[in-house]
């Protein structure tokens, strides 16, 4: 929308200065690498590889762990590549404090952060929320993947879905690093599917100020689960120029992301027990359904020096997207056997995205006060056109799946060839924040406040005419403190709140059409960290209360009467103990409770779809006496997980193994890396997930064991 650059400038000029300084020579700042065209460059690797030291934390910039009030985690491009990743999920598989589901009704990736669903919709790509293609992210595009875990609103901004409640997901692109890349990939995997990629990179001109790294990748063929096929092309380009006092970057890809023959979820009867895994390669999906995405989307960011001490920034960001889909939809079970129906889905989307952020950041003193000052202003434009067709439902079994012929649609909404506008979001917010150090900076004290405005505009199907509008503010304030008890050990706490658009009462209420203010999630925190330089670890202890919207069985009154609330501890290791030796895992307790519910009809049960535990443990190891060899495995479990919001369906804990080995060898001067995986090397087979949309309790079945294969080389 034209409107955006409007929404994001007008509240800047008019925030106050932020410091004045004595000397306004302006400062050249060298760069060694660079994924945000920002002074502090990327944050370096720890030892082993696997994570960095530090990454983004939203307005306050790329920060190290140690200095950090909150819980992060952020894989590195070495890693992704060592596990043979091919999605953001492939990479998350690996941390203790996620676990992956499935969105309601589709195939888009969802992730589960401290008991919270974070949709795709709502992943940063540095730092812009929806950028990025909106169900499945290729690994080939990101050089690091940062987690971070808690509420997040005042340091992002609102999500775009209403999401990020327990923690938020930050890509980094590719930039071109200081020594020329050229590498070429191929691979095999289960099921035929090939895959071949190109990873090339120069810097060019004097100091090499301009640098440029070109992306592209093709899978294609079958997968672990009999007749499913996925196909997935990519390019994209990153370029970066490091001038004197300012720094500059940009992306522009391309993604086109195709899935055909598919698994449904599942919905199991209410009464029913949860009916036994099918084997794990079982299709029993449709041989016409397929997913089909395509995205163009692009960035452009710029840092300028302004003073000693003082930077300004602004970044923007743009998506075009289109899906189109024939579904074979959520199974639906009514019998023990396995019986049940599915129906026909078909439906087509374009997101229209604008995005983009203004900014100040200053550092100074006052006395033996030190300041770390930033000031931003953020907007979000999503126009998301929408067109649905659906059939009667067919029946089908679970276990033995008849091949059905394609159903006829028999219920329209909008036109499938021309999907019209049914839901315009537009995000604003300016923020404050100043973290100060005390007594040498061991004591670090974060205060600051965001303004939000949520504004949301609904449009009916078929009609075309509004049916909801939608417009809050909200401020959301945090404060953080990290208390350096020595350089190895950080203690740290906060109190952070996330923000969510209010709920609109339905037409069951008697107060239909009241409009409520967004939500506020409060999270309270506190943790240590541990830096023992070749190996390091933290622990954290949460409790985050989340309101919810429900309806009084008896009133008919809705309100804002319910909450959930998730308390737990989290602990990680990561870092290579002994040369030759990596490790990376930890645990996460969960304790995620309905606390009041309509009616008090669920009050005290369980959270559908989160583990009460979750726990990693990967291992990765140089073979002594051979050069360039490495053997690696993982293992994960994940507890038991309810079904429905009372509790009598459950899906039983899984545990899964996974191993890999690596070789590193030299053929006519060039590095050649083989790489080969199996991913679920017992062939367990198991329910992975309950439900990700909330509310709903949908099962979504494990993948199969898993071959892959790659080779990679540089030239």
């Amino acid at each position: 929308m034209r409107r955006l650059p409007v929404l994001v400038l007008s509240s800047l000029s008019s925030l106050p200065a932020l410091a004045q300084t004595t000397d306004d020579t302006v400062q050249t700042v060298v760069v060694s690498a660079s994924a945000d065209a920002s002074a502090a460059g990327l944050s370096k690797t720890y030892a082993g590889g696997q994570v960095a030291k530090g990454g983004r934390v939203g307005l306050l910039g790329t920060m190290e762990v140690m200095d950090t009030p909150f819980n992060s985690t952020n894989f590195t491009q070495q890693f992704i590549q060592d596990q043979q990743a091919h999605s953001v999920a492939d990479v998350l598989q690996s941390d203790p404090g996620v676990r992956v589901a499935r969105g309601f009704g589709n195939y888009q990736e969802l992730y589960v952060i401290r008991g919270f669903p974070l949709n795709s919709d709502d992943l940063a790509y540095n730092g812009l929320n929806g950028v990025l293609p909106r169900q499945y992210i290729a690994a080939e595009l990101l050089e690091r993947v940062e987690v971070f875990r808690g509420a997040n609103t005042f340091l992002n901004g609102a999500s775009p879905s209403g999401g990020g409640i327990g923690g938020a997901i930050n890509l980094l692109p590719k930039r071109a690093p200081n020594q020329d890349l050229t590498e070429v990939s191929a691979g095999l995997q289960t099921g035929k599917q090939t895959y071949l990629a190109t990873d090339i990179a120069r810097r060019f001109g004097d100091e090499n100020r301009v640098g440029v790294r070109i992306n592209a990748a093709q899978r294609k063929g079958g997968t672990g689960i009999d007749k499913e096929r996925r196909e997935l092309q990519l390019a994209a380009i990153g370029a970066d120029y490091r001038g004197r006092g300012f720094r500059l970057s940009a992306d522009l890809g391309w993604q086109d992301s195709e899935l055909h023959g598919a698994r449904p979820a599942v919905n199991v009867a209410a009464g029913l027990t949860v009916p036994a895994a099918p084997d794990a390669s079982a299709n029993y999906g449709q041989p016409w359904d397929f997913s089909s995405e395509r995205d163009v989307f692009g960035t452009l960011r710029g840092e300028w020096d302004i003073g000693k001490d003082v930077v300004a920034w602004a970044s923007f960001g743009a998506r075009r997207g289109h899906e189109l889909n024939r579904l074979a939809s959520t199974l639906n079970l009514s019998a023990a056997s396995g019986a049940g129906q599915i129906r026909r889905f078909d439906n087509a989307r374009e997101d229209h995205i604008k995005t983009g952020e203004l900014g100040l950041r200053a550092t100074l003193r006052s006395g033996p006060v030190s300041h770390k000052l930033a000031l931003t202003t953020t907007g979000f434009d999503l126009d998301s056109r929408n067109a649905y067709a659906t059939s009667a439902y067919q029946n089908t079994t679970l276990y033995q799946p008849p091949v059905l012929a394609l159903p006829a649609l028999t219920t329209f909404g909008n036109t499938l060839a021309d999907p019209r506008t049914t839901n315009n979001v537009t995000l604003v917010s300016q923020a404050a924040v100043d973290s100060m150090g005390f007594l040498n900076d061991t004591v670090l004290l974060t205060v600051g406040l965001r303004h939000q405005n949520i504004k949301q505009v609904g449009y009916a199907y078929n009609t075309n005419k509004q049916s909801a509008y939608y417009s809050e503010s909200a401020n959301t304030p945090i404060a953080a403190i990290v208390y350096k008890l020595t350089p190895q050990v950080s203690l740290y706490a906060n109190r952070v709140e996330n923000l969510q658009q209010g709920a609109i009462a339905g037409s069951t209420a008697i107060n239909v059409g009241q409009i409520f203010a967004p939500y506020k999630s409060v999270q309270k925190e506190i943790g240590v960290k541990y830096d023992g330089g070749r190996y390091g670890a933290s622990t954290a202890l949460f409790t985050t209360s989340q309101p919810l919207g429900v309806l009084n069985p008896a009133t008919k009154v809705f309100g804002i009467d319910g909450e959930q609330r998730n308390r737990g501890l989290e602990v990680t290791a990561y870092g290579e103990p002994l040369r030759g030796l990596r490790v990376l895992g930890g645990f996460t307790l969960l304790d995620a409770t309905q606390r009041r519910t309509a009616g008090g009809l669920t009050d005290g049960k369980d959270v559908i779809g989160v583990p009460d535990t979750q726990a990693n443990i990967g291992v990765d190891w140089d073979v002594p006496g051979v050069r360039g060899l490495s053997l690696s495995a993982r293992a994960l479990h994940t507890a038991s997980q309810a079904v429905n919001a009372a509790n009598t369906q459950n899906l039983p804990a899984w545990n899964r193994l996974d191993a890999s080995v690596r070789y590193d060898l030299k053929v006519d001067g060039h590095s050649v890396i083989l790489r080969a995986r199996v991913d679920n090397l017992t062939d367990r087979n198991y329910w992975a997930s309950a439900g990700g949309a909330q509310g709903a309790g949908y099962l979504v079945a494990g993948a199969p064991r898993t071959f892959g294969l790659t080779a990679t080389t540089e030239f």
